[in-house]
């Protein structure tokens, strides 16, 4: 799961990175890309540095913060496309993948709370 969580959330961050300098050169938004930019490459930041978790709380955290961030980046996405920084469209192709992070976070975070209640 860790393996595909890594995966997914790189590859979100690497959209994220690309919608930021599009708000900034063709939409001069800099406060909002910002924003954006820095929870939703968060993200994948903190699934990387679960994976070197000193205790199974520790990797539990981290996960729960990723989790906090793509709730975060969910918000800003729907911020950007109500106030027209982005369409509709471009809306509908980002927002699954953001919404799957936030599945796989729970999940993954689920997960690691039962196998750390059956090891105590």
């Amino acid at each position: 799961m860790e393996n595909v969580l890594r995966e997914k959330s790189f590859l979100f961050a690497l959209r994220i990175v690309k919608l930021s300098q599009f708000l900034r050169r063709d939409k001069k938004e800099f406060v909002l890309s910002k924003q954006v930019l820095r929870s939703g490459t968060a993200i994948g930041a903190l699934v990387s540095e679960s994976e070197y978790a000193q205790s199974r709380p520790d990797f539990i955290n981290k996960l729960g913060i990723a989790l906090k961030e793509a709730n975060e980046t969910r918000y800003w996405l729907k911020l950007l496309c109500k106030s027209k920084y982005i369409t509709e469209a471009m809306y509908k192709s980002i927002k699954p993948e953001n919404d799957e992070l936030i599945k796989l976070l729970t999940s993954s975070i689920k997960t690691a709370k039962q196998t750390n209640a059956n090891n105590n």
